[in-house]
């Protein structure tokens, strides 16, 4: 799956869930970022125990949480972990195969997380004066 055959966010489906969620979307993400690192992190231990059920369920909680968001990619990723999963449950396989899948399942997640929050608030992403900057500027501010 490269990111120039689907894009990283899906961003009308983005704006709907924005606009549906009203006040509430920043929340919202926020839950995402917490279950979303939260299921990752049981995908990646079911993985280092070869336990293909407990990769199930965390995989399948991602994937739909992605989808609200528009996130496609990680989304994709998480539901073809999460199929591959039951079919070695049903096969009653290792799921070593999808090793890889499953080291790449986090850095996905991270970098659509900071895409979705920069596009949520774009005015933590400016770039602001650092506290105390040597240049002396608004040193002043407060002082009378």
């Amino acid at each position: 799956m490269s990111q120039d055959a689907e894009p990283l966010v899906d961003w009308p489906v983005y704006r709907a869930a924005r606009a549906g969620l009203g006040s509430g979307f920043v929340r919202i993400l926020g839950y995402f970022r917490e279950d979303g690192a939260r299921s990752v992190a049981a995908i990646e231990t079911a993985m280092r125990h070869q336990d293909a059920a407990a990769l199930v369920l965390p995989s399948h909680t991602l994937k739909g949480e992605a989808r609200q968001f528009g996130a496609d990619q990680l989304a994709a990723l998480a539901e073809d972990i999460e199929m591959f999963a039951r079919e070695c449950v049903e096969h009653r396989n290792a799921p070593d195969e999808y090793l890889q899948k499953v080291v790449a399942l986090r850095p996905l997640f991270e970098t659509t997380l900071d895409a979705l929050e920069k596009e949520a608030n774009p005015l933590v992403q400016r770039q602001r004066p650092a506290f105390g900057r040597a240049d002396g500027a608004n040193q002043a501010f407060g002082r009378g």
